[in-house]
């Protein structure tokens, strides 16, 4: 038996050195950061609006305030308290040149959570961005180091996990470090699309195929397409045993037995997410809400470390009209596959597109007017060419001063900020001027910023295509109180719901008997939770707020409550 347990330990001890010869990346270095069973909610590399997933999302049983363990021994090295994106993270660095992130918490660990608090008042600020020194809140492997919650950019309750290179500060894939999620499913393909890639896939824009289930994989009819230049997507989702829809890790596309594209996401820089957009048909992710994951390489892309076949593009020339074998290969990170098999053929009757508006090309900065507006674009904004169209019409809103300028589709991506430049369709004063926002409506949501003056002409700058204007906002920005006003205050917490009329509440300063009070910002909300500042049985208070928005205009009103 002891030998048997000996032959054992060396088995398993083999297997890890093989597991991190394999991948690079050490083997059960890293622990569990719950103390459940490891199921995703989504997985690295995900496709998310206009970013990849940089994480693990771990399902928390749709629970707040379980335990949040350290993953290895280490110390917090960073903080971050927001309103969106993470809410509060903690990055524990670690000594094998890795640094583990966990995101969207409820409250840190005591220590740490009352070192954050305290630094919070010193700053009269409940934002925080804090480094420390390894020395400050060193952790050992299974620490409790916080509790988890639905916090920052969470929308719904879960653990956002990261494991990121310390060095480079890229995020590597999670799921190659060995952790034990089951997975014995192999990803499921639900459509193919092609392009004519003679034009920009943008115009005229994909051709389905349908695809149907044979076996374990997958076919479709012979693809006749009438151009001999052309390149392929996929629609498809990786599964695990238990858990939701996740994102392909890797793909290879082979046409006659000859691999000429293939992808696998094992790191990205935060620096290079946004090329997401270019691996994308973005295009039917915005108007459609599918994703579809190119095969081939768009021209505006820049992005490391994703094809894993750096010469090849994946744009496939027919020299003739022959029918050629086209194979597509899914593998998650276990290895489970998936196969696609079909046929290509050139057909060269068809009807030829007919670009309009004036092209962008990748690589090449642009600008184009009309008659009141100006919009620049940097060499690079777009992955694919563009035949840009830009118009103006009138806008029946009261409060706006000048036409609204169509920017050709909400449902074509860019990439670096753009430019524009509006002019006013009437006299403004110096003092109007300061209330003028340029508000970019793409659809689904809306961007606003303060807008900068030269002489007529107010700019700002955006990473959405949609319609801008220019609006004069002379509304103030409000706070309404959870409360009624001077009454006795039981709870647990107070709360305030901001508005404004356009734009956001871009400052917030609430005071408490004359001394900064800690509230923090959920979304529109405002949250103070009671604790020795204001406690039970301390009577009458006033609490002062002082909120301005994005057009500039600040507002200070008072509450009263007994306590």
């Amino acid at each position: 038996m002891k030998i048997l347990c000996q032959l054992m330990c060396i088995f398993c001890f083999i297997n890890g050195i093989i597991a991190q010869a394999q991948t690079g990346y050490p083997q059960n270095y890293f622990r569990n950061p719950l103390n459940i069973p490891m199921q995703l909610a989504a997985n690295f590399g995900a496709v998310r609006t206009n970013h990849f997933h940089m994480g693990l999302d771990l399902r928390t049983n749709s629970q707040e305030n379980l335990s949040v363990v350290a993953a290895a021994e280490g110390y917090v090295s960073r903080i971050k308290v927001e309103r969106y994106g993470f809410g509060n993270a903690i990055y524990i660095t670690h000594p094998n040149g890795y640094t583990t992130v966990y995101a969207h918490l409820n409250k840190y660990y005591d220590k740490l959570d009352n070192y954050v608090k305290e630094r919070q008042y010193k700053d009269e600020k409940w934002e925080q961005d804090i480094t420390f020194q390894p020395e400050q809140f060193p952790v050992t492997k299974g620490q409790l180091i916080a509790l988890s919650g639905n916090t920052g950019g969470s929308a719904g309750p879960h653990l956002h996990f990261e494991i990121r290179d310390t060095k480079t500060e890229e995020c590597l894939n999670p799921l190659l470090f060995g952790f034990a999620i089951p997975d014995h499913v192999a990803p499921v393909v639900s459509g193919l699309y092609w392009y004519d890639r003679r034009f920009s896939t943008y115009d005229p824009g994909a051709n389905a195929i349908a695809v149907k289930k044979l076996g374990s994989n997958y076919t479709s009819e012979v693809v006749r397409v009438n151009s001999p230049v052309i390149s392929f997507a996929i629609k498809a989702v990786d599964k695990a045993d238990k858990g939701f829809n996740l994102g392909i890790y890797q793909a290879e596309l082979l046409m006659d037995g000859k691999m000429i594209y293939g992808f696998s996401i094992d790191k990205v820089s935060y620096d290079d997410s946004r090329y997401l957009n270019g691996c994308i048909d973005y295009t039917q992710f915005i108007r459609d809400k599918k994703s579809i994951q190119h095969l081939s390489v768009l021209p505006g892309m820049k992005l490391q470390n994703y094809s894993s076949i750096p010469k090849q593009s994946g744009i496939i020339s027919l020299p003739d009209e022959e029918v050629h074998t086209i194979e597509i290969v899914l593998k998650d990170v276990k290895g489970n596959t998936s196969r696609l098999t079909t046929k290509v053929q050139l057909n060269a009757s068809g009807n030829q597109v007919i670009p309009t508006g004036k092209t962008i090309m990748p690589g090449e900065s642009k600008t184009i007017t009309t008659q009141n507006a100006e919009i620049n674009f940097s060499k690079n904004a777009v992955y694919d060419a563009v035949n840009f169209n830009m118009s103006e019409k009138s806008d029946a809103d009261p409060n706006a001063v000048s036409g609204t300028i169509v920017l050709h589709s909400p449902y074509i991506p860019v990439h670096d900020n753009y430019t524009i430049k509006i002019k006013s369709d009437r006299k403004l004063t110096t003092m109007e001027k300061e209330k003028v926002v340029v508000l970019l409506d793409y659809g689904s949501d809306k961007m606003v910023v303060k807008g900068k003056w030269k002489g007529d002409w107010a700019e700002g700058q955006f990473n959405r295509l949609g319609t801008a204007k220019l609006i004069l906002d002379h509304g103030l920005p409000t706070v309404s109180a959870g409360w009624k006003e001077g009454s006795l205050v039981s709870s647990t917490s107070l709360r305030l719901k901001g508005t404004t009329k356009v734009g956001d509440i871009v400052s917030f300063r609430a005071e408490l008997d004359g001394q900064w009070l800690r509230f923090a910002r959920t979304k529109d909300d405002f949250v103070y939770v009671f604790d020795e500042k204001c406690p039970k049985g301390s009577g009458s208070h006033t609490l002062k707020v002082t909120t301005v928005n994005t057009a500039g205009s600040s507002n200070i009103q008072t509450f009263t409550f007994q306590r």
